[in-house]
């Protein structure tokens, strides 16, 4: 199947006036441990960005300022605080970890946590150091119960899958997959990023080289995030697959006058962008 501008109007639809931000879901995204705060800022501005009503942010106390400073939209907590992490934890709709996580003993235990306390009904996206992390316990993560999605790139899929690049093809990552609990999404993402859940294939015709700098990834997990969130018509795949679409678009559409496109720059056009499919403007 391959998504396209059609495709994200089905998913993006015009909010209803009677509705509030609790209409729009809670998200949780944990990372950014020192020094890689900058992830989870990025990974936040997407998802606010992106319309998710209610966004917390669990991070290293020393990135709350700088968190702040670029998003006092979102509510931000330090990730040692367990009984505050335990509360938002709860209250949570989607919870997103690994953006900025780290590998570390600090970063084990916190995703530990995460595991151990996530509901049968909460959405739960594994993105960046924490895919690695999970790599090393992936006999844990078969008990789980919630919605799951996955967010590699190639290395990070190798290392879960077991699968070298040149190994990754349609099959094979299909049957990789089948390890994973049932209805598992996969965003495979690579120069031809394409989405995997059960016996679907979702396929990209956008994007290019423009997208290759720090923080393109920890974008699109947020931007995953906050989509998720919304649209309760549409399923949880279409509304990954409709994010991962718009995170390529968007950057077509600045790549046509920029050498390079900065993950933030996608950020800040997702508000024109959502409002325009959603009164079914023409885009791109």
């Amino acid at each position: 199947m391959i998504i396209d501008q059609s495709f994200a109007a089905r998913v993006i639809v015009e909010r209803q006036a009677d509705s509030h931000k609790g209409s729009y879901g809670r998200v949780l995204l944990v990372g950014g441990l020192y020094p890689y705060g900058g992830a989870i800022i990025m990974a936040a501005l997407a998802c606010v960005h992106s319309g998710a009503g209610l966004v917390t942010v669990a991070t290293d106390r020393k990135n709350l300022v700088a968190l702040h400073s670029h998003l006092p939209e979102a509510m931000a907590i330090a990730v040692d605080d367990e009984e505050l992490l335990l509360s938002q934890l709860g209250m949570a709709d989607l919870i997103l970890i690994g953006p900025g996580l780290s590998e570390n003993s600090r970063a084990a235990r916190l995703f530990e946590l995460v595991l151990a306390h996530v509901a049968d009904h909460q959405v739960l996206v594994i993105d960046g150091s924490a895919l690695r992390l999970l790599a090393k316990r992936t006999a844990d993560v078969k008990q789980l119960r919630c919605p799951l999605v996955l967010t590699p790139h190639q290395k990070e899929w190798e290392a879960l899958s077991g699968l070298a690049l040149d190994q990754q093809h349609d099959a094979a990552n299909q049957a990789a997959l089948r390890r994973f609990p049932r209805a598992t999404i996969l965003v495979a993402k690579s120069s031809a990023t394409k989405i995997y859940h059960e016996d679907q294939i979702y396929q990209l015709r956008v994007g290019g080289p423009y997208q290759a700098t720090g923080g393109m990834g920890d974008t699109l997990a947020g931007m995953i995030a906050g989509i998720a969130v919304q649209f309760p018509e549409s399923s949880l795949v279409d509304k990954v697959a409709c994010a991962t679409y718009l995170h390529s678009a968007i950057a077509d559409e600045l790549a046509k006058t920029a050498y390079v496109v900065l993950p933030t720059a996608i950020s800040y056009e997702l508000p024109r962008w959502l409002k325009a499919i959603s009164t079914g403007q023409k885009l791109g």
